[in-house]
């Protein structure tokens, strides 16, 4: 009985990382759109993304058998529990890289350059997506740990983004609408940053049993 329950682990695991995976990639294909100023590649997100909410599905119908069918001790609870919580935040990814890439569809042309800080904040999002990922796989703590502190960076790419656009909008009123479609851009890039946060604390919680909110209280 525990061989098929350690079975279907293992089974939790290769999908939550095909889903991380699938992840990576509508941020990635969002973030190559913005850079090329494509409304092709753009298009390509949307089918990863309704891909990724068929994964949360499966994904979530994997975790209920293995609560009603199994006989899970407390620290495989943490870690189906964790599963469950964390798909809800890979899926919010696809949204928001769909949303990304929404945008870009109907953004008309711009320049690369004020766009430089946004493509490095979506490089650093999706480190932080592989990291809180690969960290529930492996039960690493100090990766879960790396994941959630890096989520300074991406803040603080945010704010220069943020301060960048509001002189842009000073200065030059005409591109107000442009800085403003920039601006959305950078915040689903930094909303991103925080649902990989979250990915995070719950591997925390799968191997301690303690979440960070619960800290706090």
């Amino acid at each position: 009985m525990r061989s098929k329950f350690d079975e279907q682990l293992a089974l939790l695991n290769r999908e939550l990382t095909q889903m991380g995976a699938m992840c990576e990639e509508a941020i990635g294909l969002a973030s190559e759109a913005l850079a090329k100023d494509s409304k092709e590649i753009a298009a390509k997100v949307s089918p990863v993304d309704t891909e990724i909410d068929h994964m949360e599905r499966t994904i979530e119908n994997l975790c209920l058998k293995l609560l009603l069918q199994q006989q899970p001790v407390a620290k495989d609870l943490r870690q189906i529990s964790a599963a469950l919580k964390m798909i809800t935040d890979m899926e919010r990814i696809g949204d928001q890289a769909d949303d990304i890439a929404e945008i870009i569809s109907y953004m008309e042309g711009h320049d690369p350059n004020h766009c430089a800080d946004i493509l490095q904040m979506a490089n650093e999002a999706i480190q932080m997506v592989t990291e809180s990922v690969n960290s529930y796989v492996q039960k690493d703590m100090d990766l879960a740990e790396k994941a959630i502190a890096h989520d300074d960076v991406v803040d603080e790419y945010f704010e220069k983004v943020k301060s960048h656009l509001i002189d842009m909008i000073a200065n030059q009123p005409d591109d107000g609408k442009y800085a403003l479609d920039l601006l959305m851009i950078a915040k689903y890039f930094e909303r991103i940053g925080d649902h990989a946060v979250n990915i995070a604390e719950w591997v925390v919680f799968s191997i301690t049993g303690v979440h960070k909110g619960e800290e706090k209280a």
